[in-house]
């Protein structure tokens, strides 16, 4: 039976790229990055290559790159290590209803150690109003946290306009990006956006799992929430992960490649996508408006498509089409009844655990989308009546 996969905003397959500068490192270049010998010092340069690949990409100084054991990591330094650095200034924290865990969690820990923080809403696209931030800032804010591009629906927030109208507003504010299922799908430039912290994962840009990366812009003051050696300049302690970073490193160079052609693809895909199944009776597809034209499908991330599928529950439906060797996901860590983002964005009750999410690479084809589409429509019928019954 041949497999389709299409929960890349899980995690990706790894390039063959990625694997084969992985292997070599741990078969050649196995060195500590931290011993002064030839075998550490070989490892050091995969590190700093790394470095200077994804610096590439956000036109940032390599300095400025700091890695982690993935996003989760990345979002908990960026705002724990801030928050606790900035006290002084301020214990105020703003973000969004619909973040992710990694970023929801740290920020409900620092407020048990006191911080104060605002939760904006959003419109039922996802998308956070400008006036609704402009309004909750106050003279004790010290950091924004506002993700690039929602993990369930694929939401697009603008973040460069709404960092700009915060630090018109605050100039010494410090606004960090959740930007995990953003980069690689769009050309992010920190600097230039007003961005001063950004998280990215390496699994969800077809490179290694247990790599992340912190771009930290040299303004910003932060505190570590890791001690010990006083590894990456003592932002973060702990021998360096080397083959995981130049993993990461090739994959980030490798996913820029051809960006536009294959973006450009996504979305055809995506569009084609959602224009059929929207035919299937008791479909809805969040995020995306397409007969009104108020939320086109450019205007979310190329990747990711959420469903709802009335009278079916989500586990019942993704364990239907894994049978048939379909790959899906019920949601942000397949826990749609605990999916704070359709309950933002207004999704019926009954609904947010009927909700599917297809999530798409450059791998996937248009013949793949057809067969997952043809099996849907056989499937639905089927299972609403043994639940009906």
């Amino acid at each position: 039976m041949e497999e389709i996969y299409l929960d890349n905003s899980a995690t990706t397959k790894p390039f063959a790229s990625v694997c084969q500068i992985m292997m070599e490192i741990m078969e050649t270049a196995y060195g500590n990055p931290s011993s002064m010998h030839k075998k550490g010092i070989k490892a050091e340069h995969y590190v700093h290559h790394a470095s200077d690949q994804i610096a590439k990409t956000l036109k940032v100084s390599p300095k400025e790159i700091f890695y982690t054991s993935g996003g989760t990591e990345s979002n908990n330094m960026a705002l724990i290590g801030t928050a606790l650095a900035n006290k002084r200034m301020g214990s105020h924290i703003i973000t969004t209803e619909i973040e992710h865990p990694s970023v929801h969690n740290p920020l409900l820990f620092l407020k048990e150690q006191g911080f104060e923080l605002t939760f904006l809403p959003v419109d039922s696209f996802g998308h956070i109003k400008k006036e609704d931030l402009l309004n909750a800032i106050r003279e004790d804010t010290i950091l924004i946290s506002i993700m690039y591009v929602n993990n369930e629906i694929g939401t697009l927030e603008p973040v460069a306009e709404l960092a700009k109208a915060a630090k018109e507003k605050k100039p010494d504010i410090f606004v960090h990006s959740d930007a995990i299922q953003a980069y690689g799908k769009y050309q992010i430039y920190p600097k230039r956006e007003g961005i001063d912290l950004l998280s990215i994962s390496g699994h969800k840009i077809h490179g290694p799992k247990g790599i992340g990366a912190l771009y930290i812009s040299d303004k910003v003051k932060i505190k570590p929430i890791l001690y010990g050696g006083g590894q990456q300049k003592g932002m973060r302690s702990g021998t360096e992960n080397v083959s995981g970073i130049a993993g990461l490193g090739m994959a980030a160079e490798e996913i820029y490649q051809n960006y536009k052609e294959k973006i450009q693809e996504l979305y055809e895909k995506k569009l084609y996508f959602i224009e059929q199944i929207v035919k299937i009776e008791g479909t809805t597809v969040n995020g995306v408006e397409l007969e009104k034209g108020i939320q086109k499908v450019e205007e979310t991330a190329p990747h990711i498509i959420s469903v709802s599928f009335e009278g079916i529950k989500s586990e019942v439906l993704l364990h239907a089409l894994e049978e048939k060797g379909i790959y899906v996901s019920s949601g942000a860590s397949n826990h749609p009844k605990l999916s704070s983002t359709l309950k933002a964005i207004g999704v019926k009750r009954e609904l947010m655990d009927a909700t599917l999410r297809f999530s798409m690479s450059g791998d996937t084809t248009k013949q793949e989308l057809d067969i997952v589409l043809e099996t849907l429509k056989n499937l639905l019928p089927q299972l609403r009546r043994f639940v009906r019954n």
